[in-house]
């Protein structure tokens, strides 16, 4: 390689990798590594080390929306016509059917070993949560946690639809379990009757267990779906103190201007983030039979970020009917990202939003490149952003505590056995 080779061997106990490109940072930076930790970070200059030779090198990837639970059930379980409600039948019917311990742990466990290799280093998922289903998904999830404890930081958060929660009895102990493995009390949020009350309610209930609040609100292109002013109008007026994250939030894009900057400033004002799903959101929005999609219900990420409100981008489904593709490539959401909602022309800081942003909301100590920081880095063959966007970087190199992993991929025919269909 022109200029320098890629490091092919990093010492247990330390090494500086030389003239490293880091993102949205003018320059070229010498980073020091010290018993798995970044221990120094400075200007270039001449000495020994591994010459990057202007490689860029990014902190370990953090996605902040995942379904770990759901993944790769595709060639069992494929979305008839790729809709909505196609998603939401399909998989209804193979959690009912298939989702035991066993069955669950597999794809979970597939998934993570995907996104380390291309080199995430934390990840919330969001587990289906109606009963039974919480009772073997949650237990399963707090051992998955602690067998990959050291390797990835799990987070947890629930999901059913916000009337589900009308069962108090149910509702309680679903809060209890979130509480109990440190996790977020998550719903589905859309137009319903009562909705400020059932809001209010949520709001209470994750108050009173001390969790914090991530939500999937308005996931359609419904003009009149306007559950995020009153979920900010909700939280302001109880003075909720917990961490507010919604995702998808479509409907946002097909609201007058006057209406979008009214609930902008009122998010920003109850302090709520934003994490978006742009290739499930293309994916699934405005999809009719024979037609080109005109609306894409990518949410408003530009105006948002003017507004103050953080805003991060995730994987979200991966290879199950809400979203045939995937790999759990946070790189890949990124290009496709900037790609989809021209997050470039400049840059401006937008790799944040896979890396230092999720991290600060989701209370993780990953997604910077700083001195006294755990040395989780991912080293690509590119310079520029242009040069990292251009290609797939499969050849990227992903150090774990300053020592290089395995980035070979597990093998679909891994989970043949279980997809009961010929794949």
């Amino acid at each position: 390689m022109a200029g320098g080779g890629m490091p092919t061997c990093i010492p247990p106990h330390g090494g500086v990798l030389r003239r490293a490109c880091l993102a949205d940072v003018d320059g070229l930076f010498d980073i020091e590594l010290s018993d798995g930790l970044i221990a120094g970070l400075r200007p270039h200059s001449p000495g020994p080390g591994w010459d990057l030779a202007g490689r860029m090198v990014w902190p370990g990837f953090v996605d902040a929306h995942t379904h770990l639970d759901k993944g790769h059930i595709w060639p069992r379980a494929a979305n008839p016509d790729g809709s909505f409600a196609g998603a939401l039948r399909t998989v209804g019917a193979d959690r009912r059917a298939r989702w035991t311990v066993a069955d669950i742990t597999r794809r979970f466990e597939f998934g993570l070993r995907c996104a380390m290799a291309h080199g995430t280093v934390a990840i919330r998922t969001h587990l289906d949560s109606l009963s039974p289903q919480h009772r073997i998904s949650w237990p399963l999830f707090a051992e998955l946690r602690e067998t990959w404890r050291g390797r990835m930081t799990l987070q947890a958060s629930s999901l059913v639809p916000l009337d589900a929660l009308d069962d108090l009895s149910f509702a309680r102990e679903l809060a209890g379990l979130v509480a109990a493995n440190a996790g977020t009390l998550g719903a589905v949020i859309f137009p319903m009757p009562d909705l400020a009350r059932r809001i209010k309610a949520l709001l209470g209930l994750a108050a009173d267990h001390g969790v914090g609040l991530d939500m999937h609100v308005d996931e359609s292109l419904d003009k009149g779906a306007h559950s995020l002013p009153v979920i900010a109008e909700a939280a302001i007026r109880q003075r909720f103190t917990g961490r507010i994250m919604v995702g998808h939030c479509c409907s946002l894009t097909t609201q007058p201007a006057d209406e979008v900057a009214r609930t902008l400033a009122l998010m920003a004002q109850a302090g709520m983030a934003v994490v978006s799903l742009p290739m499930c959101n293309m994916y699934l929005q405005d999809r009719t039979a024979g037609q080109t999609p005109r609306r894409r219900g990518v949410t408003l990420l530009h105006e948002m970020r003017t507004a103050g409100v953080e805003v991060s981008v995730a994987s979200d489904n991966c290879r199950d009917p809400f979203y045939a593709y995937g790999d759990h490539d946070m790189l890949e959401v990124f290009r496709e990202a900037v790609r989809i909602a021209h997050l470039d022309h400049p840059f401006d800081g937008w790799s944040r939003a896979v890396t230092a942003t999720p991290a600060a909301q989701m209370g993780v100590p990953h997604g910077t490149i700083a001195v006294g920081s755990i040395a989780d880095l991912v080293i690509f063959n590119a310079r520029s952003m242009n040069e990292l966007l251009a290609r797939p970087q499969s050849d990227r190199i992903v150090l774990r505590a300053g020592q290089r992993i395995d980035t070979m991929l597990p093998d679909y025919a891994e989970l043949d056995d279980m997809m009961g269909c010929a794949t």
